[in-house]
């Protein structure tokens, strides 16, 4: 898969994604990440990409031209016209059904936002996806394109290994992940739950299931709305919260 990143800060990028994970996977080329520097496609001699926005008002804006020329390198390189992410707080928010969706795209490029945004009339012309990492402002887009990136990675087929494999992560199935334990057995005081230690694989995978729907309930009930649940997971989901407001009067 290959990641192009509209940038006023390419050194950013590159820094922040050849580590781990996701640079082993760019090391053996399961991954290309490409960070184009906006300024290069500037047309003056200070590489300078910003003005001040018609109508007034604090800030300034990046100019239409040098995102779309740098959007158009792309284009010629790849020989056709690619998904194109917007980085904005105005963008529905992220999450793992649409890092999915995008890891089926040969070709992605992120688009970074800097100072007070970027001309209305160049997103129009090349931007088909406005996306969030949440409810709150940050200084460009670099960080939120990071985020997407290293998570939409996770879901390219090889750049996991098994030991590292996504498949009971959190949001797997609608479902937060059940809590994991290693060595020491027992630390602080607390020891590891014995079913993990009894080697009995069934009854693992039961305990396992049964403490994601459980975490789910109690941090994320929102998800449960999706999530596959058997009518005995409901009906146990419905005595847990039943358990919490009870605990709650108490107190």
């Amino acid at each position: 898969m290959n990641f192009y990143v509209l940038t006023l800060f390419p050194d950013m990028i590159l820094q922040g994604m050849n580590t781990s994970i996701i640079g082993r996977a760019i090391a053996s080329g399961l991954l290309s990440v490409d960070s184009v520097n906006i300024r290069d496609f500037a047309f003056n001699k200070h590489q300078k990409v910003d003005d001040y926005p018609y109508g007034g008002g604090a800030g300034m804006l990046m100019q239409a031209e040098p995102v779309y020329l740098a959007w158009e390198s792309i284009k010629e390189k790849i020989g056709y016209k690619p998904r194109v992410i917007y980085l904005t707080p105005q963008g529905k928010v992220f999450n793992q059904k649409m890092a999915k969706e995008f890891a089926a795209e040969k070709d992605l490029v992120f688009l970074c936002g800097h100072y007070e945004g970027i001309d209305e009339r160049v997103l129009e012309e090349v931007v088909t996806d406005y996306v969030s990492i949440g409810d709150y402002v940050l200084t460009g887009g670099e960080l939120p394109a990071m985020v997407m990136m290293d998570s939409i990675s996770r879901m390219v087929p090889g750049v996991l290994t098994n030991k590292e494999s996504g498949e009971t992560e959190s949001f797997s199935g609608n479902l937060l992940e059940y809590p994991q334990y290693s060595r020491p057995e027992d630390w602080h005081g607390k020891k590891v739950p014995p079913v993990l230690m009894s080697g009995h694989h069934a009854n693992i995978e039961a305990w396992r299931r049964e403490q994601s729907v459980l975490r789910t309930a109690k941090w994320r009930p929102d998800l449960l709305k999706q999530a596959d649940l058997t009518n005995k997971e409901w009906n146990q989901v419905r005595q847990w919260k039943k358990q919490w407001r009870e605990e709650n009067s108490k107190e």
